[in-house]
């Protein structure tokens, strides 16, 4: 069995005697312990919870603990991160991006009801391993987007009736490289360990951004030309 990784410019290949199926972040350390000590890579728990081992598998987010490896798979660092060596990435600047949705202490409006948690139950177990935010193919034109899982905490303070303390409120603050920018792609939907979807989360901020008399500013300057008619009509002409 045969194992890439992506190490700065320099994709190295492993070769494993692999028995039986493992999971990727088990070939990592075997790597580790018997070819090449150096290699370097993040893990936590070993168990799908903390998220410190989000990589690339052939160009797919992946937890390295619950990824079944396969022959010949390419392995890289998330995308959107600086590389600190080989796996290893630093997430600072991409967990930076929830103190813009909320930058002073939140307080309440009222009290959540459970039915105002249940809205939110599953946006809990987000795990901040980042794939959706190195799947987000907004990121790569426009970095200061503040990206799905900084949208989806947003919609868990909306929906639980959360503000932020002596600032604006959280509504105003994805207004600007937040929900509009958006493409609605579903990429961060489809690869979440966690069965999240930022994409849903993001579409109801801006139904409740359009209850507050906000709207997209992309469709504010779209043009979309003056309609032909035909036989010479003459579209400032009334009837």
């Amino acid at each position: 069995m045969k194992l890439t990784i992506q190490r700065g410019q320099t994709p190295e290949t492993f070769t494993l005697q692999a028995t039986k199926a493992v999971t990727l972040l088990s070939a990592l350390y075997e790597i580790k312990s018997k070819l090449d000590p150096t290699l370097t890579f993040g893990a936590g728990c070993r168990s799908g919870v903390c998220g410190s081992c989000a990589v690339l598998v052939n160009g797919k987010e992946k937890l390295a603990c619950s990824y079944t490896y396969q022959d010949n798979d390419l392995i890289e660092p998330l995308r959107y991160h600086p590389v600190l060596r080989d796996l290893k990435v630093d997430k600072t600047q991409a967990h930076d991006t929830i103190k813009k949705v909320v930058a002073k202490p939140l307080v309440f409006t009222k009290i959540p009801t459970p039915e105002d948690e249940s809205k939110t139950k599953r946006q809990t177990d987000c795990i901040l391993c980042d794939s959706c935010y190195s799947a987000c193919p907004v990121l790569a034109v426009n970095p200061d987007f503040l990206g799905p899982f900084a949208l989806t905490k947003a919609w868990r303070y909306v929906a639980e009736g959360g503000s932020p303390q002596g600032g604006a409120s959280t509504i105003e603050a994805i207004q600007h490289n937040g929900i509009w920018d958006c493409t609605l792609c579903g990429e961060c939907t489809i690869v979440c360990p966690q069965g999240i979807d930022p994409k849903t989360d993001i579409m109801m901020l801006r139904g409740e951004s359009g209850k507050a008399g906000y709207s997209d500013p992309n469709f504010a300057v779209q043009d979309f030309g003056t309609p032909d008619f035909g036989g010479g009509f003459d579209p400032n002409i009334g009837f």
